[in-house]
């Protein structure tokens, strides 16, 4: 069974458990990462088989991945604060944040 995404890329999110903030840069449709990864990060053992979002942490500097049972849309429209934010993208407007245009050589 597949589920569609709740979330976009660009969008800020809240992590339902642990409360930071963060942006979306990638969406899974399904867990990509190793069983092991699984085993060790994912202690709540949400479902493997619904959408996983990469997400850039606010005020940090490292990105963290989440399944989609675990966020929430962010109720605050601030920016967020990352050293990857201005690579991966253009701009942030009224809350959201929008991708780069990759320019293929």
């Amino acid at each position: 069974m597949s589920v569609s995404s709740k979330f976009t890329i660009g969008q800020l999110i809240q992590h339902r458990l642990f409360g930071y903030r963060g942006v979306i840069y990638e969406v899974d449709p399904i867990f990509m990462l190793s069983e092991q990864w699984y085993q060790q990060m994912a202690k709540s053992c949400p479902p493997k088989d619904e959408p996983w979002y990469h997400v850039l942490v606010d005020n940090a500097i490292h990105t963290t991945y989440v399944a989609q049972q675990n966020l929430i849309a962010d109720p605050y429209t601030e920016p967020v604060k990352h050293p990857g934010v201005d690579q991966l993208f253009e701009r942030f407007e009224d809350g959201i944040y929008y991708l780069r245009q990759r320019h293929l050589q």
